[in-house]
């Protein structure tokens, strides 16, 4: 009997010391404006910036998967585990839990454009240099497949202005659903002014009641991602952005995976993290998309991809580029492959037989690999070899 107890006590011991996968804290939850504000999660007269940032904690935390909104462009949520993830080598570490899916029916779908509701989210890492368990240290950004597009602007800077809760509503004549065009008024830093409208399906006030009278949103802007596909405002389709962002694809799907490998530093160069212990998601787009209002990131959990995983090296070090990199793995029907040059590649199985050939260009490239049979490969280039496994 003493034997099964010390066996018994020896298993709670293990457990208790096994790493969550899911987050546990929300240190900081900044919305910006948007028509989901002061609902998800809801606010309460009595709330504080904590208070609020409890309730998205017991919302997402814990794999709750109950989903909170960050409003218009900005608008951020700053999250943290029980542990450090660890950057695994060749694999993606980490998924973002959003609310995209893929539309229907859509008139431009194809391999490399997908589009439906995706809402791109920018995502920050951060590592806690100086052991104090609080996200205060430098954050550096997952660098996406648009970091370094011409559309794409750094430095974006944005300021809300809270409305006058006795303005007068200047509803569009056009639009029924637009009740007031002049709701919210925001300014950029040279990049346009205008407002943000407010709809009939959402009356509640879009301002998070518990911030000031101005906030004030600085980072990454990705160019708009939707189309009217209708022409007459009646059927919008959000593309997702290739990958590295978060809401920009379904949940089951690779694209929804993150590499602490493509972190880069405020000046755009690579860092080499062996494991971050902080992430900070915000909305990374300002556009409107007629009846479904400003588009707005949505975040319903993080799940760390290796939580039991060892750190076996050091932080902050310099990287050097790879020609070849894979997004999303394991992966099912498309390795989703980016390239720095146009080169060939090569699939190999486990035991070193060659299954075939693909010539891929600069940039983002997919590869049909639906015919293999479940199980571990190897993508090699002549730089690069990469472990990967079929789902």
């Amino acid at each position: 009997m003493k034997k099964i107890f010390t066996l018994c006590s020896l298993l709670l011991a293990l457990n208790a010391f096994s790493n969550s996968p899911y987050i546990t804290r929300v240190f900081e939850y900044s919305p910006a404006p948007g028509q989901f504000i002061n609902t998800l999660p809801k606010w309460d007269a009595d709330d504080t910036p904590d208070s609020l940032a409890m309730k998205a904690q017991k919302s997402i935390a814990n794999n709750n998967q109950t989903m909170i909104s960050l409003g218009g462009y900005g608008g951020y949520v700053v999250l943290g585990f029980d542990h450090t993830i660890v950057n695994m080598p060749d694999s993606c570490d980490f998924k973002v839990l959003g609310n995209a899916f893929w539309a229907a029916s859509n008139p431009n779908s194809s391999a490399s454009k997908r589009g439906g509701s995706c809402e791109p989210g920018i995502i920050m890492v951060s590592v806690d240099a100086n052991k104090n368990g609080v996200p205060d240290d430098e954050w550096y950004e997952l660098a996406g497949s648009e970091y370094n597009s011409q559309s794409t602007i750094k430095n974006y800077k944005i300021t809300y202005y809270k409305p006058d809760p006795n303005k007068v509503a200047t509803p569009n004549t056009s639009y029924a659903y637009l009740t007031d065009t002049t709701y919210i008024r925001w300014k950029t830093n040279g990049y346009g002014d205008g407002y943000l409208y407010k709809n009939s399906f959402h009356t509640q006030s879009y301002w998070p009641q518990w911030l000031g009278d101005s906030i004030v949103f600085e980072g990454t802007k990705l160019a708009n991602n939707y189309v009217d596909e209708s022409g007459a405002g009646t059927y919008y389709v959000q593309y997702s952005y290739p990958w590295g962002y978060a809401d920009n694809a379904p949940n089951t799907d690779p694209m929804s995976n993150m590499d602490i490998a493509w972190a880069v530093d405020k000046d755009g160069n690579k860092v080499n993290l062996s494991g971050i212990d902080f992430i900070k998601i915000y909305t990374g787009v300002n556009q409107y998309c007629g009846w479904l209002g400003e588009t707005s990131t949505e975040v319903m959990g993080v799940t760390d991809l290796h939580p039991n995983a060892q750190i076996t090296s050091g932080i902050d070090q310099p990287q050097e580029d790879k020609s070849l990199t894979l997004i999303g793995n394991p992966v099912r029907n498309n390795l989703i492959i980016g390239s720095a040059t146009n080169q060939d590649i090569h699939i190999y199985n486990i035991s070193g037989q060659i299954l075939f050939n693909v010539q891929i260009t600069e940039g983002t490239n997919y590869v049909n690999c639906s015919a293999l049979p479940c199980g571990v490969y190897l993508l090699k280039s002549t730089t690069d070899i990469i472990k990967f496994i079929k789902q």
